[in-house]
């Protein structure tokens, strides 16, 4: 693998803190929706892109797929590996950028990417990438969280307390604004179309919440070592009960809320 930007070398170690296994769980539905959005049976070539812990290579491969899938964050391709094991499935994990896949042209029968790929830093190389990998007819799902999503407020409002971003940086939240991502793959020979759903979180509390939150989330356990020191991360952990106080729909002390997703899904020409 080519050598990382100093932004890519950040996001890895940012996704090698905390304990993003623990907060995949979670999440698995958007996999296993993933893998139906793209169609994915029996003897499909397919590659998961941004891959994380499994969510989509899992099913894809308990789907009939010959799985591929790539991540940037060793130790999350290990963990990987580990829940294949236990699973019973076959997959190759490799390390590899998402903005540099390497892999011919037109290889793959389909392309998975849960919320992983909306976190490289150049989006339309990230898009053009997919579909170059993509066979004629070949399907893509993606999946990415919305900016007036929980998730895509929990990106926003963490942001908002750390420092200016470097020149140029595009928000993995663009990643779920319907406009910015149809625009992605114009030109590159994939069609899509979109949908909007959401995952349901749940908690005992909002002190289990937010306890879950600052010790496994990668973003937010980044975000409080280096706030922390400078007596600011109060003020944010303050933002972030505000606003999931906001969102429970619970009518109690148990904390649920629905984190609003998009999934696009595409066809290559």
């Amino acid at each position: 693998m080519a050598e990382l930007s100093e932004q890519k070398q950040a996001q890895r170690a940012m996704w090698a803190g905390g304990e993003y296994a623990i907060v995949a769980e979670r999440i698995t539905g958007a996999g296993e929706a993933a893998v139906e959005a793209a169609g994915i049976g029996q003897g499909d070539k397919v590659l998961d892109v941004a891959c994380g812990t499994g969510n989509a290579s899992i099913p894809a491969a308990e789907a009939g797929g010959e799985v591929t899938g790539l991540d940037l964050t060793p130790k999350l391709l290990e963990q990987a590996r580990e829940r294949a094991s236990e699973e019973g499935v076959e997959i190759e994990f490799i390390e590899g950028d998402a903005e540099d896949l390497p892999f011919e042209d037109e290889t793959f029968d389909a392309v998975t990417s849960v919320f992983g790929s909306m976190f490289a830093p150049d989006h339309r190389k990230a898009a053009a990438e997919m579909a170059r990998v993509l066979k004629p007819g070949g399907r893509l799902a993606v999946c990415a969280w919305t900016p007036e999503g929980a998730i895509g407020r929990m990106f926003i409002t963490t942001g908002s307390h750390m420092p200016a971003p470097p020149e140029g940086f595009q928000p993995p939240v663009l990643w779920g604004d319907e406009s910015h991502v149809t625009g992605l793959f114009e030109g590159t020979g994939v069609d899509v179309e979109i949908e909007r759903t959401a995952v349901k979180f749940e908690f005992d509390s909002m002190d289990a919440a937010m306890k879950e939150a600052e010790d496994y989330i990668p973003p937010l356990v980044a975000a409080k070592a280096a706030l922390e020191p400078e007596g600011k991360w109060d003020a944010l952990r303050s933002d972030l009960v505000d606003m999931y106080t906001a969102l429970n729909d619970s009518g109690g002390e148990v904390l649920t809320y629905d984190a609003e997703y998009l999934i696009v899904k595409g066809t290559k020409a």
